[in-house]
């Protein structure tokens, strides 16, 4: 069916017993058996819960997946993927990911004897360059985190594929309404459901979405025997809030695209990142394998006392973590998402103290671009 059709009925048949339309929140951790070894497809809420099933079934329907994988926070799911590897794997992964995904990587998977390289994939020679024998998964975020570089996905699965290994791809900037990754031949996508699927910003979960049956298997094992499962509250909501994707999605990003052109010429933005705008180096390639542009824009205003300013001269953008939501929000990533960086790799990716991130959420226009107009006038 179609995009918003599926958002609002894929995998939520009304509940059998009460015929109830919405998804009912299964606030059970156990299930009664009819007797020892004979149940009804449910034991115990940690391995299987009807709400988490329900998120699982439709999110994966939006992707174009035959199976999802719901966790208890984007960084558990990213977590899950690296787990179905081994130590002494070898992982590269784009450089200017986002800062919690470089922390899990180098400062915890690291020392059970996975190896990290932080590559330029939105450049696919320095990934062949960097290829070992022993790497086993390249993993992608593409538009990246903050300062939304692009990478050639069906590029990067054909020299993933052809050297034995897997393409993992976190796709929370666009959501499955923008972009698809299976569809371009990643082998699992992955969303922290805190941001543009739940919409709201009041939960917290992951997923990942996959049609490659022996990872599924591996990630569905690894959800009951690790346990980074989500709770049935937060799976409700994640599913309450994928009903409206779409029409969010439409309205963040054409608040987003006057934004940025509006940004783009502005004296005190020195750079702006933005794949919409026609000078972004990865414009024709975000048109090529998105859908959408979306509604995350970056912009540099030169200094560190310039974006303090800025941040604190708005109103209606809130200076929080965290994007995607209704609510428009501002945050400064040296200090706040990729304070784990080290700083000399955050200024070569371009990730310097003047750098500003705005996730554009669905107010009205006119009050966000006079909002960011008073702000910026006060520099």
């Amino acid at each position: 069916m179609g995009f918003s059709t599926d958002a609002i009925h894929a995998g939520q048949a009304p509940e059998p017993i009460t015929g109830a339309v919405m998804v009912p929140v299964f606030q059970t951790s156990t299930y009664a058996q009819d007797g020892i070894g004979q149940h009804r497809g449910y034991e115990y809420a940690r391995t299987q819960n009807p709400t988490r099933e329900a998120l699982e079934r439709c999110v994966a329907a939006l992707e174009g997946a035959q199976h999802g994988v719901a966790y208890g926070s984007g960084t558990a799911a990213v977590h899950a993927i690296l787990q179905t590897l081994n130590g002494g794997d070898e992982i590269i992964c784009t450089s200017n990911v986002y800062g919690g995904t470089y922390r899990l990587f180098e400062m915890v998977l690291k020392r059970f004897g996975q190896r990290f390289q932080f590559v330029d994939t939105s450049d696919l020679s320095k990934v062949e360059k960097a290829w070992t024998e022993k790497t086993k998964l390249l993993f992608v975020e593409t538009p990246t985190n903050p300062v939304l570089s692009m990478t050639d996905l069906e590029a990067a699965a054909k020299l993933a594929h052809q050297r034995g290994a897997l393409l993992a791809v976190d796709n929370t900037f666009m959501s499955p309404y923008f972009q698809n990754p299976l569809a371009l031949g990643a082998d699992c996508v992955v969303h922290s459901t805190t941001k543009y699927l739940n919409g709201h910003s009041d939960m917290v979960g992951g997923i990942v979405l996959t049609s490659n049956d022996e990872l599924h298997q591996k990630l569905r094992f690894l959800q009951n025997a690790a346990g980074a499962v989500p709770g049935p509250w937060d799976c409700w909501l994640a599913l309450r809030g994928v009903k409206t994707l779409a029409v969010r999605m439409r309205q963040h990003e054409q608040n987003a695209g006057v934004i940025a052109n509006w940004l783009a010429e502005r004296p005190e933005v020195r750079k702006i990142y933005y794949p919409g705008l026609p000078q972004h180096p990865g414009h024709e390639l975000a048109k090529r394998q998105m859908r959408g542009f979306g509604g995350m824009i970056s912009f540099d205003l030169g200094t560190l006392e310039a974006a303090q300013k800025l941040v604190q001269g708005v109103e209606i953008f809130t200076l929080a973590e965290s994007l995607g939501g209704v609510e428009s929000l501002i945050s400064h990533p040296a200090v706040m998402t990729h304070a784990t960086v080290p700083e000399k790799e955050r200024d070569a990716l371009g990730i310097t103290p003047g750098l500003v991130r705005i996730s554009v959420g669905i107010e009205d226009l006119e009050d966000l671009l006079a909002d960011l107009e008073g702000a910026l006038g006060g520099l």
